[in-house]
Formats: C-alpha cells, structure tokens, sequence
C-alpha cells in the first residue's frame, strides 16, 4: 500500500465538518470578485451569475472549458498561513474563488463527493495558482499559493449556498 492510499484511507475514515465563511463570484474577466450573503449554484453549469458559468462563460480561462471548474473553493486557513509565512495581507475576495471555507481539507477530497449546505459537489483537482492573479492583485502571490491555492469541483445537486453553512463529507 502506498503512503497516499494509506492517508485517504485514514480521512475517509475522520470525521469533520467546516463552514462557508465567504462566498465571491464575478461577471466577467479581470473585475473584482464580489461578496455576497449567497450564491446559486446550479447542477453541470456553474454558478449564476459567475463568469465560468457554463454557456456565459466570461472569464481568463474561458476559452479552455472545463467541466470540473464548476464551482471553486479556498481554505481560510491558506489565507492566514500565507499572512503567517510571507507577511502578505490576501483578503478572501482576493484568491478569487468561490468559496472560503474553514475547518475542511480541501487538499484531500480530490475525487471525493461532499456537502455545502444542502448542495453536492465533486471535487476534480487541486486549483493551480498563476500569474494572472498577481497581474491583478499587484501582489506577489503565486508562490505562497502553490500547493495552496483551493480546489475545483463540479456541481452535482445545486440550490443555495449561504455564509455559515456546513460543509461536510458524504
């Protein structure tokens, strides 16, 4: 048995549980992501009103579609190591994903299913920072971010996602 097989087999077998902390989304490319109090997110297309939703699509990576880039996460935890390590101030809203959750091992649910409140997402792989963000931000961010940069997920059952919801495994 390999290391990893091993470590999967040990998370699928811990229990925990997170929360949504903040929720983004954008309309278009290069705007600055918006807080909201909920979002939207509907099954095999994205999130309403986000620049990757599938069939508007809006944003940097739009013209390499990708289904398992529905909905994207990011760890709270990511955001203060990355304070913590590199004296860098990186807001929420500045990693430009989705979802900032707390107390959930984004790293290893990499093909696994789980909750966000009522909703059911799967994840498809780590989220890979890039240089576009520091074009953006004006900050240097893409090292801190390796190995540290969310997770994209597909969008299996929608409906609404609000701040302080659970997210759990399945």
């Amino acid at each position: 048995m390999r290391k990893t097989d091993s470590m999967d087999q040990l998370l699928d077998n811990v229990v925990w549980q997170g929360a949504v902390c903040f929720l983004h989304k954008t309309p278009r490319a290069f705007l600055p992501m918006r807080s909201f109090e909920s979002l939207t997110l509907i099954a095999g297309r994205g999130i309403e009103g986000d620049r990757y939703l599938i069939g508007n699509e809006a944003g940097f990576y739009s013209h390499k579609p990708e289904e398992g880039r529905q909905v994207t996460l990011f760890e709270m935890e990511a955001l203060e190591a990355i304070k913590r390590d590199y004296a860098i101030e990186f807001r929420p809203e500045e990693h430009r994903r989705n979802i900032t959750v707390r107390g959930v091992p984004l790293n290893h649910l990499v093909f696994k299913r789980f909750r966000v409140g009522a909703c059911l997402l799967e994840a498809t792989r780590l989220s890979t920072p890039c240089r576009h963000i520091e074009e953006i931000l004006g900050k240097p961010v893409f090292d801190p971010m390796v190995h540290r940069s969310g997770l994209n997920c597909r969008i299996i059952e929608g409906g609404e996602v609000r701040v302080g919801d659970i997210v759990r495994p399945c």
